[in-house]
Protein backbone atom coordinates (compact mmCIF):
# COMPACT_ATOMS: atom_id res chain seq x y z
CA UNK A 1 0.00 0.00 0.00
CA UNK A 2 0.92 3.18 -0.72
CA UNK A 3 -0.63 6.78 0.70
CA UNK A 4 0.29 10.00 -1.19
CA UNK A 5 -0.63 13.44 0.54
CA UNK A 6 -0.09 17.04 -1.49
CA UNK A 7 0.71 19.97 0.28
CA UNK A 8 1.66 23.52 -1.19
CA UNK A 9 -1.70 24.62 -2.72
CA UNK A 10 -3.44 27.93 -1.62
CA UNK A 11 -3.90 31.59 -3.36
CA UNK A 12 -1.39 33.02 -5.65
CA UNK A 13 -1.20 36.09 -8.32
CA UNK A 14 -1.75 35.27 -12.08
CA UNK A 15 2.07 35.40 -12.88
CA UNK A 16 3.17 34.22 -10.36
CA UNK A 17 4.32 30.66 -8.37
CA UNK A 18 3.74 28.33 -6.81
CA UNK A 19 5.23 24.49 -5.79
CA UNK A 20 3.34 21.40 -5.08
CA UNK A 21 4.48 18.73 -3.33
CA UNK A 22 3.37 15.06 -3.03
CA UNK A 23 4.82 13.20 -0.04
CA UNK A 24 4.81 9.26 -0.66
CA UNK A 25 4.38 6.62 2.19
CA UNK A 26 4.59 2.66 2.65
CA UNK A 27 5.62 0.73 -0.44
CA UNK A 28 6.98 3.59 -2.10
CA UNK A 29 9.93 1.35 -3.93
CA UNK A 30 6.85 -0.46 -6.25
CA UNK A 31 6.25 2.90 -7.60
CA UNK A 32 7.36 3.51 -11.31
CA UNK A 33 5.02 6.06 -12.73
CA UNK A 34 3.89 9.39 -11.02
CA UNK A 35 1.53 11.83 -12.42
CA UNK A 36 0.09 15.55 -11.26
CA UNK A 37 -3.97 16.16 -12.62
CA UNK A 38 -5.99 18.53 -11.98
CA UNK A 39 -9.96 19.05 -11.76
CA UNK A 40 -11.27 23.11 -12.27
CA UNK A 41 -14.65 23.49 -11.30
CA UNK A 42 -17.39 21.54 -13.07
CA UNK A 43 -14.74 20.37 -15.36
CA UNK A 44 -13.30 16.84 -15.78
CA UNK A 45 -10.22 15.97 -14.47
CA UNK A 46 -7.33 16.12 -16.83
CA UNK A 47 -3.82 15.33 -16.54
CA UNK A 48 -0.96 17.86 -16.22
CA UNK A 49 2.67 16.14 -16.24
CA UNK A 50 3.92 12.73 -15.56
CA UNK A 51 7.60 11.34 -14.35
CA UNK A 52 9.08 7.86 -14.54
CA UNK A 53 11.82 6.20 -12.12
CA UNK A 54 14.46 7.36 -14.99
CA UNK A 55 12.92 10.82 -14.34
CA UNK A 56 11.58 11.15 -17.93
CA UNK A 57 8.89 13.15 -17.94
CA UNK A 58 6.21 14.48 -20.15
CA UNK A 59 3.40 17.15 -19.95
CA UNK A 60 0.42 18.16 -21.27
CA UNK A 61 0.10 21.27 -23.68
CA UNK A 62 -1.35 23.39 -21.00
CA UNK A 63 1.94 22.90 -18.92
CA UNK A 64 4.88 23.10 -21.18
CA UNK A 65 6.89 25.79 -20.71
CA UNK A 66 5.24 26.52 -17.76
CA UNK A 67 5.48 23.72 -14.81
CA UNK A 68 8.11 21.27 -14.07
CA UNK A 69 7.69 17.72 -12.24
CA UNK A 70 10.15 16.14 -10.49
CA UNK A 71 10.69 13.47 -7.89
CA UNK A 72 12.79 13.07 -4.62
CA UNK A 73 16.27 11.10 -5.53
CA UNK A 74 14.92 8.19 -2.69
CA UNK A 75 11.49 8.17 -4.12
CA UNK A 76 10.21 9.97 -1.16
CA UNK A 77 7.88 12.33 -3.12
CA UNK A 78 7.21 14.34 -6.07
CA UNK A 79 6.93 18.16 -6.92
CA UNK A 80 4.97 20.37 -9.22
CA UNK A 81 6.60 23.57 -9.68
CA UNK A 82 4.50 25.87 -11.70
CA UNK A 83 5.34 28.95 -12.97
CA UNK A 84 3.26 32.08 -14.71
CA UNK A 85 0.40 30.93 -13.55
CA UNK A 86 -2.58 31.88 -15.53
CA UNK A 87 -6.13 32.14 -14.25
CA UNK A 88 -7.25 28.88 -16.01
CA UNK A 89 -5.00 26.98 -14.04
CA UNK A 90 -7.47 27.43 -10.68
CA UNK A 91 -8.60 23.67 -10.06
CA UNK A 92 -7.50 21.21 -7.04
CA UNK A 93 -4.47 19.10 -8.15
CA UNK A 94 -3.93 15.77 -7.22
CA UNK A 95 -0.87 13.40 -7.02
CA UNK A 96 -1.36 9.86 -8.43
CA UNK A 97 0.96 7.03 -8.87
CA UNK A 98 1.24 3.70 -10.55
CA UNK A 99 2.70 0.33 -9.89
CA UNK A 100 5.53 -1.38 -11.77
CA UNK A 101 6.43 -4.38 -11.71
CA UNK A 102 8.84 -7.02 -13.52
CA UNK A 103 5.48 -7.71 -15.88
CA UNK A 104 4.65 -3.99 -16.37
CA UNK A 105 8.14 -1.84 -16.24
CA UNK A 106 7.97 -1.21 -19.96
CA UNK A 107 4.29 0.40 -19.63
CA UNK A 108 4.82 3.90 -20.79
CA UNK A 109 4.32 6.57 -17.90
CA UNK A 110 1.52 8.39 -19.27
CA UNK A 111 -1.69 9.43 -17.64
CA UNK A 112 -3.77 5.90 -17.34
CA UNK A 113 -3.60 3.02 -14.84
CA UNK A 114 -2.92 4.77 -11.55
CA UNK A 115 -3.12 2.90 -8.56
CA UNK A 116 -2.82 5.85 -5.85
CA UNK A 117 -4.14 9.02 -5.42
CA UNK A 118 -4.25 12.01 -2.91
CA UNK A 119 -6.95 13.81 -1.89
CA UNK A 120 -6.21 17.07 -3.70
CA UNK A 121 -4.91 20.47 -2.92
CA UNK A 122 -6.54 23.60 -4.24
CA UNK A 123 -4.55 26.07 -6.24
CA UNK A 124 -6.34 29.56 -7.11
CA UNK A 125 -5.11 31.64 -9.29
CA UNK A 126 -5.85 35.49 -8.62
CA UNK A 127 -6.27 38.28 -11.21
Amino acid sequence: QVRLMESGGGSVQAGGSLKLSCTASGDIYDLGCMAWFRQAPGKAREGVATIDRNDNTRYTDSAKGRFTISRHPAAEGFYLQMNNVKSEDTATYYCAAAVRTVATMNFPCDFAGMNYWGVGTLVTVEP
